[in-house]
């Protein structure tokens, strides 16, 4: 209790960082939100009332609060972030949270599916690759490994995409874009390209851990006198060897949630998933303060729960770890 407690503390400390870095980057960017509204109506062809454009310029800062100090609007995001208001967004005058929650789904939709398809993939091959080293079909899985890693997701998503349009494979809705609560099978015919993107690339990261830890856990003496003693091959490894072996992969899932996450931001402009990650590229764009600030609030905390929960289920699988003598 007393390290889940420990960590907790350190992950608030964690966010509070993240979210202190976001606020003074959006702010120091080049240009907001009310002087593109502005530039807009008096130099795009919009209705310029009489007043000059400095006038009009002053009161769109001081409507959107953007006309305090740095300091001052910091203290005012803190004591706003203590109370869970997360702000309303320029763009829409909709509080950022609500905009958050009708992204957020498409966002977990497109994880949930990449994070399945790298466990589907990554387990298979890099248990056969190391059960089978040196053999033809373990070079074969090393270089398909290799080129995961290699290959980033959004090459990868195009030339399925190429594929699958040239071939007639699937129908992409890339207009409607619906998540699976809406219409799963043309969600899951939008969703399957990406997502194998993304978990093909996360999963490489996988594969070549898992190979290299099988093979040390099946170098050890307690394995080969499992199958001196008659056990089935397949028994040793489920059963024996691969508990220990996964016990320095779990630790890796926190960074590859990570690089999903990451990843989704282009994934999602790509196919026109209305995510977090597109949004978050929509709204930096526009200078819509509150709601990239909810987005990494989110983002930030996501991961942060998710490295907490590998590091408990670490502890809770490792015997050989004492929670008093983790710092």
């Amino acid at each position: 209790m007393g390290y889940a407690f420990r960590r907790v503390l350190l992950n608030l400390v964690v966010i509070w960082l993240v979210m202190t870095f976001v606020f003074v980057t959006v702010r120091v960017l080049p240009g907001d939100y009310a002087a593109a509204q502005v530039s807009e109506r008096y130099f795009g062809g919009g209705a310029a009332s009489g007043e000059s454009p400095e006038d009009a310029l002053d009161k769109a800062r001081a409507r959107l609060g953007l006309d305090d100090s740095l300091p001052v609007q910091y203290v005012k995001y803190v004591r706003d972030l203590m109370t869970g208001d997360l702000g309303t967004s320029f763009a829409t005058g909709r509080s950022a949270v609500a905009e958050i929650r009708h992204a957020l789904p498409y966002t977990i939709q497109l994880g949930a599916m990449s994070m399945l398809i790298a466990v589907l993939i990554s387990f298979p091959v890099g248990i056969i690759s190391a059960v089978r080293q040196d053999s033809l079909l373990d070079g074969v899985l090393r270089f398909f490994a290799i080129g995961a890693l290699a290959a980033p997701s959004f090459w990868t998503a195009t030339i399925g995409t190429l594929v699958v349009l040239k071939y007639g494979i699937l129908e992409l809705n890339i207009v409607g874009s619906p998540g699976i609560w809406e219409d799963p099978w043309s969600s899951l015919q939008l969703f399957i390209i990406p997502a194998v993107a993304g978990g093909v690339s996360s999963g490489a990261i996988v594969m070549r851990l898992l190979r290299s830890q099988l093979l040390d856990v099946l170098r050890q003496d307690y394995v080969r006198t499992a199958l001196a003693k008659g056990l089935q091959e397949r028994t040793v490894i489920l059963r024996h060897a691969m508990r220990n072996a996964l016990i320095p992969v779990l630790t890796v899932f926190g960074f590859v949630f990570a690089t999903l996450i990451s990843g989704s931001v282009i994934l999602e402009a790509m196919f026109n998933i209305p995510g977090m990650g597109q949004m978050m590229i929509v709204s930096l764009r526009s200078r819509d303060v509150p709601v990239v600030q909810g987005l990494a609030l989110v983002v930030a905390t996501g991961v942060v729960i998710v490295n907490l929960v590998v590091d408990l289920i670490y502890l809770k699988i490792d015997p050989r770890i004492s929670v008093e003598g983790v710092r």
